[in-house]
């Protein structure tokens, strides 16, 4: 499977919306889609403040943003389901 270009996936993520918002969802692969892709942007966050974290002599600054960080995945994980659509 190759991994799509970022039009594809622009494009891909705008048909999700929109048939979330129409409703247009049975098999909930749109729902899936954009909650996949949300989840992926924290997690490129986490990777990023991970890697800050290390390189930073793991400053005390560094590990708060990092602990927030975690404990809003967390959260995110604790209350799955929930939908604002």
């Amino acid at each position: 499977m190759g991994r799509p270009t970022r039009e594809e996936l622009a494009e891909a993520l705008a048909e999700a919306g929109r048939m979330r918002e129409q409703g247009e969802d049975p098999h909930h692969v749109a729902k899936c889609l954009l909650n996949h892709e949300y989840r992926l942007k924290l997690l490129e966050q986490l990777y990023d403040q991970v890697e800050h974290y290390i390189h930073s002599g793991q400053s005390s600054i560094e590990h708060s943003k990092l602990t927030r960080l975690l404990s809003k995945l967390e959260s995110e994980e604790r209350h799955p389901g929930l939908d604002s659509h």
